[in-house]
């Protein structure tokens, strides 16, 4: 078995790795490290959640252990697409460098420019940041890239989403000719081979697993919903899959926002992170979820890669994402370091032909989410007794549009709709006003049933409409 201080590391740094807690290194980490510490190029192709960070943040406090740090000259530059994934990286350097005497600056934006430019004129050893904030400063005189020792591209294929590759050209030309080059992506698209071809020299290329495979440790499932039907859903399955804490994605900004507010209505603990939101506000939030203050992260795009977030039970994409990378780096926050997690995809009609890219991607089909796969006992079908039809209940209502809308609006907009609770109840209440009559008889029989007791072992529970469909 390979261990840590047979990579080639020094003593201080294998004393900071083992009060970390981990022994035994990763097969990215194992390739990489004694690489990087024989000062050559590395091209790394690997999934998220297989140690890849701590792959270049270990053998660079090493390499930068010796050296003298100059004003606005950084010894040392890598570049990450998001805020998250910088200051997860920055949290690497602080975590395994403490026994170092090296200094780091994080430049993202969201934070003011005054703090960052103080520090770069005492002189930095490692300069982490995103693309957007360094080219600001270079471009106002306030930061010198021709003194960069060793450079690192975080998450490529991220950075070529996100328009970031002209960028990345524009600062590589600024770069020293003689210099060490570490690129590492999820995926080799043609735009990031042919970067890598221009900028890395005679690179040792790592791939620990195939391109855009999912983790072995993580159960994913797909669950065939409609639109208007997927809080219910995923309210059943936060409730009834043991999910100690999730992470849930959206493809929308106000989706996030709006289905945060909805689940924090049925009395879950849940926050939100998007790309509207300041850095400040994200760091709280995100360290709230950590702190498990609350146990549900509803979040955009912007937290599916570099959150390295331990004992995430569950993942959810409440939208299929549009993107088949993101689904490899959205369900990757989960089933992290060795553990288990389970990841759900809801598919609405309109998303066939976003899961077939996922499926093509990933080159195997996603099972869909069965009876067999449900974590607590389902009720038994019982026979449909005649009678008046019972009002929906609380979590039911929160699906119900307000005013009756044609089927072409149904299927557009609904997570927009579906916020706006319906005041039923009131209405009713009108109308038996205008009538001079009492309260509908529905309702009252509605809260006498909820006051019934159930007999022991009895299911007290709903039985979710998608389950229903061919297993009885």
């Amino acid at each position: 078995m390979t261990t840590f201080a047979d990579l080639g590391l020094s003593p201080e740094l294998l004393k900071a790795v083992e009060e970390a807690g981990y022994t035994e290194p990763t097969p990215i980490q194992a390739e990489a490290i004694p690489a990087v510490l024989m000062m050559k190029d590395v091209l790394g192709i690997a999934q998220t959640g297989t140690g890849k960070t701590a792959s270049f943040v270990l053998p660079m406090i090493d390499v930068l252990a010796s050296g003298r740090r100059r004003a606005l000259m950084p010894r040392s530059l890598i570049l990450a697409p998001t805020r998250e994934l910088a200051a997860q990286v920055a949290e690497n350097f602080e975590k395994y460098g403490k026994n170092h005497d090296l200094t780091m600056v994080l430049l993202i934006g969201g934070v003011q420019m005054g703090e960052q430019v103080k520090a770069l004129n005492d002189g930095v050893d490692v300069l982490i940041a995103t693309p957007g904030r360094l080219m600001d400063l270079f471009e106002r005189g306030k930061i010198m890239l021709n003194a960069c020792e060793l450079v690192v591209i975080d998450e490529a294929d991220r950075m070529l989403d996100m328009g970031f590759i002209p960028d990345i050209e524009f600062i590589c030309e600024k770069l020293p000719e003689k210099r060490q080059t570490l690129l590492f992506s999820a995926t080799m698209p043609a735009p990031i081979a042919k970067l890598a071809k221009k900028f890395l020299d005679n690179p040792k290329r790592i791939e620990v697993t195939r391109a855009a495979s999912t983790n072995e440790n993580i159960t994913a499932f797909k669950i065939p919903v409609k639109t208007r039907e997927k809080r219910e859903t995923l309210r059943w399955l936060l409730r009834n899959d043991l999910v100690e804490n999730a992470i849930i994605f959206c493809n929308r900004k106000t989706t996030v926002r709006e289905l945060n507010k909805s689940l924090q209505r049925h009395g879950f603990a849940s926050g939100e992170i998007h790309g509207d939101i300041d850095q400040n506000q994200r760091n709280a939030e995100l360290q709230r979820f950590k702190n498990n203050e609350i146990n549900i992260l509803v979040a955009s795009d912007v937290a599916a890669r570099g959150l390295d977030i331990k004992g995430v039970s569950h993942v959810f994409n409440f939208d299929t994402p549009w993107h088949p990378d993101d689904y490899v780096h959205r369900i990757g926050r989960t089933g992290r370091a060795g553990a288990k997690g389970r990841a759900f995809t809801f598919v609405a009609p309109e998303d066939a032909e976003a899961i077939e890219n996922v499926e093509k991607l990933t080159g195997s089909e996603v099972p869909v989410f069965g009876k067999k796969d449900v974590r607590v006992e389902l009720p038994k079908a019982q026979p449909k007794k005649e009678g008046p039809k019972q009002d929906d209940s609380e979590d039911e209502q929160d699906e119900k549009p307000k005013r009756t809308r044609s089927r072409r609006n149904e299927s557009r907009d609904d997570d927009r709709q579906n916020d706006r609770a319906p005041r039923r109840e009131k209405r009713e209440d009108r109308s038996g006003s205008r009538s001079g009559g009492p309260k509908s008889g529905n309702q009252s029989r509605r809260r006498d049933q909820d006051d019934e007791p159930v007999p022991a072992g009895e299911w007290n529970g709903p039985k979710p409409d998608f389950l229903g469909v061919g297993f009885n």
